[in-house]
């Protein structure tokens, strides 16, 4: 396959934990926007959270793919608690319905940056050990780092880190551009160092001041990354996303936005390679 679009379950709730029933809506205005498939958080199931192949059906309505569950870990110790394992274990299995889907594990952040190696070398333990029982039980895993000022994998020392540490044998990495800006850090540089560990991908705008903005119209070089990953023969997934205000109002308007953007700058750059 080439590189197809789809669209990440932050922009709807942001909140990892904040439990939403509201896949229906969000599916729909997907498909109305012209993406092919959904990374959701696991709280966004609602009521396919115990009927995978309820889900399986509504997304084969709409011709959609679920591509990633988004599950956050704390990895407190260097190993999951029992009940991070429990739920782990759980959508391990749910994913086994889904072909190809992928689990995507963000590092939860946490109250400070004290004993920050330590840390780190922990959750990068406890992430490569789930990846190996995933990639056992036949499902991929991609790491995913956030950039809030506590999160333990922000800056540039911290990706050293994290880059030493992950396992690619189980687990990949999944750059997201905006993540990466508001870390202080060039999107294209580290997208073009990481291409060998890319295993998802996600997109959202912002500048190099910090502040999130509509796609395109911030600093991110959207279309160098995605020529880049093409030239490099990624043939995954880029779920896109948006954090800007509006995208707490006016959600749906905000997604076909995107779709607009997708397929007027960066489609193009697929085809033609």
């Amino acid at each position: 396959m080439t590189i197809k679009f789809g669209c990440q379950g932050s922009t709807w709730v942001l909140d990892y934990d904040k439990e939403v029933d509201m896949l229906d809506e969000i599916m729909d205005t997907v498909e109305k926007a012209g993406f092919k498939g959904i990374d959701m958080q696991v709280a966004l199931l609602g009521k396919y959270k115990d009927s995978p192949d309820r889900l399986k059906e509504e997304l084969d309505k709409r011709g959609l793919q679920l591509v990633a569950l988004t599950h956050p870990f704390a990895f407190e110790g260097g190993k999951e608690s029992d009940a991070e394992r429990k739920s782990a274990d759980y959508y391990i299995n749910y994913l086994k319905n889904f072909p190809n889907a992928i689990m995507n594990v963000p590092s939860r952040i946490g109250p400070n940056r004290d004993n920050l190696l330590q840390r780190q070398k922990e959750i990068m333990q406890a992430a490569n050990a789930l990846g190996k029982r995933a990639y056992e039980n036949g499902v991929g895993t991609s790491f995913h780092p956030l950039s809030s000022p506590t999160s333990y994998f922000r800056t540039a020392e911290d990706y050293e880190v994290m880059f030493d540490q992950l396992d690619t044998r189980y687990i990949g990495y999944t750059p997201d551009a905006g993540h990466i800006t508001f870390g202080g850090m060039d999107a294209v540089e580290i997208f073009k160092k990481a291409l060998p560990l890319i295993r998802h991908v996600h997109f959202k705008d912002g500048t190099t001041t910090f502040e999130w903005k509509k796609m395109g119209e911030g600093d991110i070089d959207f279309p160098t990354i995605v020529q880049m990953l093409t030239d490099y023969g990624y043939k995954g997934w880029i779920m896109v996303e948006e954090e800007t205000d509006e995208a707490n109002f006016n959600t749906d308007q905000v997604i076909v936005d995107i779709g607009d953007y997708v397929r007027k700058n960066l489609q193009p750059i697929i085809k033609q390679s």
